[in-house]
Formats: C-alpha cells, sequence, structure tokens
C-alpha cells in the first residue's frame, strides 16, 4: 500500500504592512531630509542676507561717523560711543515703561519726587564744581564718562532683580539711572569741542550726534523689545551688557577730550586755576556771556523746564485722567513717538546751510511751543497733545543747535569748550526742575499745562530782560 506523497503546507505569505511602513518611513525620512536642507539652506540664506545687511549698515554707519576728518580727531568715537549709550538707555526705558503704573498713583507721584530729590540735589549743587574738579585731575573726562556709565551697567542689573522680586530699590535705581544719564550729557558737552575737525562746527557735531543717538534708540529699543518676552528682567540684562561696551568705549577715547591747555573758563580764569568756593562765581560768569548767547540759552532753559514736564506729569496724569477712548499707554507712545519725529525734524532743520538767524529761529519755535501748551491747556485732547510733543521736540532741539551755533559764533575758542559745558549743566538742571514741577502739581490738565505755559513764558521774559540789560564786552579772544 502505497503511502501518497504528502505535500508541503503553503506557506502564509508574509504581512506587508510593516514593509509598507519601513517604505513609508523612508520616503518621510527622505522628503523630512530634504525639507531640512531645504529648511537650512533658506535659513542659512536668511542668516547671510541680515549679515550682510548688519555689515552694511555698520559700515554705513561708520562712514558716517568719521566723515569731513571726524575719524582723526576722535569725534567718530565720540558718535559711537553716544550711539551705544542711547541705545543703553532705551533699553532700560523700554524695560520700566509699565514700572510706575504697577502701583497707586498717590505712592508712586510720592516716591519719585522723593527720589527725585534726594538723588538730583547733590547733582545740582555740584553740579558748578564738576568741570573745574575734573580739570584738576589727568584723564578726567575720560574717567567720568566711563564711571556715568558704568554706574548705569551696576544699576540697570539691580533693577534687573528689583523688577523681578518687586525689591524697594527699583525707584532708587531707576532714578539713579536718570542722574547718570544726566551727569553723562554734562561730561560729554566739554569733549565735543575739544575733538572738533577743522571743517565741522558746534552744529554739524552735534547734528551727527543727535542722528546717532536716533540709531541707537531704535536698536537699543528693539533689543529691549525682543529680550522682554523671555522675562522683563531679561531687557535690562541687555542694556547691563550695552552699558558695559560703552563704558570700555568711553575709556578708549583719544587722550585730547582731557587736554585743556591754553583754555579759559567763562570770566576769563585759566582753567584748572577756578576757586572752587566762590559763591559769585555763578552770577560773573552768566554776566559775562554774550548777549546772543545769553539771550538763548534762557530760551532753551524753556525748552528743558517743558521737557521734562511733559515727561513725568503726562506719565501720572494718563492714569489719573486718561482720555476718553484711548489708554493711557497709548497716549504716552503717541506723545513719545510726536516728540521723536520733532527731535529728527528740529536736527534736519538746524543742520541746513541756509537758516535764519539763530535767534530769529529760537523765538519764532519758542513762541510755537508757548501756542502748542496753551492750546493744551485749553483743548486737552490727543490731538493737542500729539501737537504739544511735536512742538516740544523740535523746540528742544532746535533751541539747543541755536545755542550751540551762537557759541559757535560769538564765543572766542580758548573758551568755548568751558562754555558750551556750563550751559548744558544749566540746562541739564532746568530739566529737573521740569519734571520735579511736573509731579508738585495736582492732576487736572487744565491746570497743569497752564502753569507749564506760565513758566515758558516767565523764561521767555528773562530772556527779553538778558538781552535789555548787561551788555558787557565780548570774551577774551
Amino acid at each position: 500500500m502505497s503511502v501518497p506523497p504528502t505535500t508541503p503546507p503553503e506557506q502564509e505569505p508574509r504581512p506587508q504592512r510593516p514593509r509598507r511602513f519601513a517604505d513609508s518611513a523612508r520616503s518621510v525620512g527622505r522628503g523630512g531630509a530634504a525639507s531640512a536642507r531645504a529648511v537650512g539652506r533658506g535659513g542659512a540664506r536668511s542668516a547671510r542676507a541680515v549679515g550682510r545687511g548688519g555689515r552694511a549698515a555698520g559700515l554705513r554707519f561708520r562712514r558716517f561717523a568719521s566723515a569731513d576728518g571726524a575719524d582723526d580727531t576722535g569725534l567718530a568715537r565720540l558718535t559711537e560711543l553716544h550711539a551705544v549709550q542711547v541705545a543703553g538707555d532705551a533699553a532700560v526705558t523700554v524695560s520700566l515703561a509699565g514700572t510706575v503704573f504697577a502701583m497707586p498713583t498717590d505712592e508712586a507721584r510720592g516716591r519719585v519726587a522723593l527720589f527725585l530729590l534726594l538723588t538730583m540735589a547733590p547733582f545740582l549743587l555740584l553740579a558748578p564744581l564738576i568741570g573745574p574738579l575734573l580739570d584738576r585731575f589727568r584723564h578726567g573726562r575720560r574717567w567720568a564718562l566711563g564711571t556715568t556709565l558704568a554706574t548705569r551697567a551696576f544699576l540697570a542689573w539691580v533693577l534687573a532683580s528689583a523688577v523681578v522680586e518687586d525689591s524697594p530699590w527699583l525707584f532708587p535705581a531707576a532714578l539713579g539711572c536718570l542722574v547718570a544719564s544726566r551727569s553723562y550729557a554734562v561730561a560729554r558737552a566739554a569733549a565735543v569741542p575739544r575733538l572738533l575737525p577743522s571743517g565741522i562746527g558746534l552744529v554739524s557735531a552735534n547734528s551727527r550726534l543727535n542722528i546717532a543717538g536716533i540709531v541707537g534708540m531704535v536698536i537699543g529699543g528693539g533689543l529691549a523689545g525682543a529680550a522682554s518676552r523671555i522675562g522683563p528682567d531679561w531687557s535690562l540684562r541687555v542694556a547691563f551688557v550695552i552699558f558695559v561696551v560703552a563704558t570700555v568705549q568711553a575709556i578708549r577715547l583719544p587722550a585730547r577730550i582731557d587736554s585743556s591747555v591754553g583754555e579759559l573758563d567763562v570770566d576769563g580764569t585759566p582753567v584748572g586755576e577756578e576757586p572752587l568756593d566762590d559763591p559769585e562765581r555763578g552770577m560773573r560768569r552768566l554776566r559775562a556771556l554774550p548777549v546772543t548767547v545769553r539771550y538763548v540759552l534762557w530760551l532753551t532753559t524753556g525748552a528743558r523746564l517743558l521737557s521734562g514736564f511733559l515727561t513725568l506729569f503726562l506719565t501720572f496724569l494718563m492714569r489719573e485722567h486718561p482720555l476718553a477712548g484711548y489708554s493711557g499707554p497709548l497716549v504716552l507712545a503717541v506723545v513719545a513717538g510726536t516728540a521723536g519725529v520733532g527731535n529728527a525734524l528740529g536736527s534736519l532743520v538746524g543742520n541746513r546751510k541756509q537758516t535764519p538767524a539763530p535767534e530769529v529761529m529760537a523765538t519764532a519755535i519758542t513762541a510755537i511751543a508757548v501756542a502748542a501748551a496753551l492750546v493744551t491747556a485749553i483743548f486737552y485732547s490727543l490731538w493737542s497733545l500729539a501737537l504739544l510733543g511735536l512742538a516740544t521736540g523740535v523746540f528742544g532741539q532746535l533751541a539747543k543747535l541755536c545755542l550751540d551755533a551762537l557759541v559757535q559764533r560769538d564765543v572766542a575758542d580758548l573758551v568755548r569748550a568751558r562754555v558750551f559745558s556750563w550751559s548744558e549743566t544749566i540746562l541739564q538742571a532746568f530739566w529737573v526742575v521740569g519734571g520735579t514741577l511736573g509731579i508738585l502739581i495736582p492732576l487736572e490738565p487744565t491746570l497743569g499745562f497752564s502753569v507749564v505755559t506760565v513758566v515758558v513764558v516767565l523764561a521767555v521774559l528773562v530772556a527779553v530782560r538778558s538781552r535789555r540789560t548787561g551788555r558787557t564786552p565780548p570774551l577774551p579772544a
């Protein structure tokens, strides 16, 4: 009996799903790799484009700062330093924009007034002595600039912790930054005339510094805004890094900034030999100024009063009496934006070759600013505030450029550096007076803007009186 042959059992077909899955995975991997390479190539191209744009912008700025022989005298370095320090100031401003709105109005005003008094009073008392003291030390002005910047770097780091921890050191550190910023302006004022190339006047040099400041403000504000998305303290750490870089730049400025050989003080005393304990020295200096310089100096104090008042009064006013239909931060942004536009417009007008006489131009813009403040007092609205911000920006910038032009025209070379730095000290002090006035006045729009209008008119009357009295011989040639 034969056994039938056995057939091997049919083998079940292997499932195809894993193979299809593997094929799909490989396809996805290839597609992902291709996408990653495409994204990488696009990202690299974008990075290269941004890098090329940044380098091109940097080279263009260097050419702007170094034009007309500024690289040889060191003015280009000062221009770059000014752009960096303004970027740091903008970063601090962006970082602290909301801190005043985080506490009750009465408490915030009281604390700001107290710390403004405590921190600015020593500055105002010592301001007449700063210049003579620095002239007695070698490398005094470079180290003075570096000290103001290093102080702000330290305070920015303190503020980074104070913002997160809600520390009571928040307001003292913030106002300390303000004091250091004003002190920097005073120390820088004496440096500009000593670095002027032969073909550049004070007006052109200061216009160049202002344009560099606008560039620094945009860059610093952008960096701080991007860093603040991580946390409020990170934008202040960005400011810390910026101020450290600026400190190094200040110390590396050329040595001619510190040289006062052959210079005279406003009243003819050789620089470095001024008595530090003469109580009548300030009035003697003021009487020794040429009439035109003294006139426009008083007009410019009105501009600084208006600027300081508007900065602090409007900040608190937007919390107490916000405009109907608009948020407080929006109104502040509009006013700050129009003031920035006015500042740039004043720089452009003041730097033109064909302009009216500086006295005439300063008088005209003063009248416009007084009219804008009066209109705001009567018609308190968003458009009137925007108009006042624009007029304040043009008034502050153009009046200062007119003052620089008169110092360049009517003051002898040996006295010019001291006149310029001393006048800047006076202007910084009047900004503080205006800010203090903005804190002390009750938060009533009509009352506040009426008072500041009267105060600016008083500055104009003092300026007019200075032209009618005390006509003195010109400063020593």
